[in-house]
Formats: C-alpha cells, structure tokens, sequence
C-alpha cells in the first residue's frame, strides 16, 4: 500500500530529517513509529500526505508518486488520509458535531464547504463517527468545554468522516495523562481492528508501543534502526533506538498532564 525508496528530507536549516529512508507498509498494518524527539518520526509521516517534501527519494501510496503529484493529486492523497494531531486541532469555539464534520470538507465544492452546507449523508457519517469513539452525547456541546482526553477522541471521529484508507497519528497522547492516554489508544486501535484502516502512530513511551503496536519501526537520528515484530525487539533493540540513553521515562509513563 505504500513503499519508500532512499527517501531524504533537508530542511532549509540544513537539518537532515531522514536519511535514506526505505519502508514497506501493508494494508491493514497497525505500526508504531518509535523515537526521541528530532529522531525524524514527525517528518517520515508528514512526507507520506505530501505535508513535507522530500529531497530526494521515492513514496508511492495508493498507486500515486507522492513526490512528483500534482495539486490534484496530492488533494486525493489527503482526502484518503486521516490526520490525527498531537494538538487536537479543532476550533473550540464551535460545537463538536460541527468539527467532525469538517472531515467531510474533501468530497465537497469549495462552495458547499464555504456555507457549510451538509448533506443528510454528511451528517449521518459524522454521527456514526462519534458513536465510534462513544461521543455521541458530546455532539451538541462546544468543543472548548471538553476535556483533552475527550477533544482527541473528537479528532480521531474527524479522521473518521474522511473514509479515510490510511490514519497517521502524530503523537495523538503526548499530551494526556496516562490513563487517558490508554483509552485514547484503545479507540484507535480499535479502527484499524474493526475497520480494517492501515494506521501508522508516532509514541515516544516504550510501554505503549510495546503494548498496542503490532510491527515498530525505530528511528534515530533520521534513519531507521529498527524494523519488526512488537513480540521480536528487544530492550538492547530499544537502546539502539533511544542511542543508548534509555530512560525510565522515555520507557514508562512517568510525565503529567
């Protein structure tokens, strides 16, 4: 489903992102990409929606070169794509019904998307999408009054409206406090069990990687250190990842909200 080919990415800073950077990914994949900050996580999955270009390389997803796309057909890329972030990223100012159905702002006219004008499909779809995260009794209620476990479940039910092929997460717990933190994960894993959606996240904490990944890709320094089975690595795995500095932080989670 996507495949990278020596892919590197150099900021105008003069930063190596990723450093020849080749990776297969199946369909129905649950990966967990692993790493201290800076090791290139954030940069690998912004590459694969065309957020951040390469330099030099080859991704291909669904069938497309994402490096050479047109505007076109980046637009279909990322209409496929569902985007989960770290910071939530809803407009807290308006209801949560009405930020789950921006997800649905792809399949619209520019027009339609303007005024806002849903469709009863668009509607429904968002519904069940907050019924999938069990959020369904929030719908009516201002984002801003939520707290943070319960604003990235609305992000993830956003995702969700897109029909998305492909769900990137982008340290979607590094903000919360453990427990939530674990039920924000079991919702998404529980997309890619039951809807069979290829999901790619960015962790930093071990202990969460080794409880929900089923494959880990290690990163360090913007190249991959590690590919393989959660059951296969490991701790001496997991200090080549973390460079030999291997915390009981970077390990457990151990940080507050």
């Amino acid at each position: 489903m996507i495949k990278l080919k020596n892919v590197n990415v150099i900021y105008p800073t003069g930063t190596h992102a990723m450093k020849d950077v080749s990776l297969d990914i199946n369909e129905g994949d649950f990966l967990v990409i692993v790493g201290k900050s800076g090791a290139g996580k954030s940069t690998l999955l912004r590459t694969l929606n065309g957020l951040v270009k390469t330099s030099s390389g080859s991704i291909n997803i669904f069938d497309k070169e994402v490096t050479t796309s047109s505007k076109r057909e980046l637009r279909e890329i990322r209409s496929k794509t569902g985007m989960i972030f770290q910071t939530f990223n809803l407009v807290t100012r308006t209801t949560v019904f009405n930020n789950v159905l921006t997800g649905r702002l792809g399949e619209m006219s520019t027009l339609r998307g303007f005024f806002g004008l849903w469709s009863d499909e668009d509607k429904k779809i968002a519904m069940d999408a907050l019924k999938e995260v069990e959020i369904e009794e929030k719908a009516w209620t201002r984002a801003s009054k939520l707290s943070g476990g319960q604003q990235q479940r609305v992000g993830i039910a956003r995702a969700l409206t897109q029909k998305p092929k492909l769900v990137l997460a982008d340290e979607p717990v590094a903000s919360l406090d453990p427990v939530t933190s674990r039920k924000v994960m079991d919702y998404i894993k529980k997309i890619n069990v039951e809807l069979g959606i290829t999901t790619i996240v960015n962790l930093h904490f071990l202990d969460l990687a080794k409880d929900y990944a089923e494959r880990i890709i290690g990163m360090y320094d913007g190249k991959i250190v590690y590919d393989g089975m959660v059951d296969d690595i490991t701790d001496a795995d997991f200090e080549k990842i973390y460079g030999g500095q291997l915390t009981e932080e970077d390990y457990n989670e151990t940080r507050t909200n």
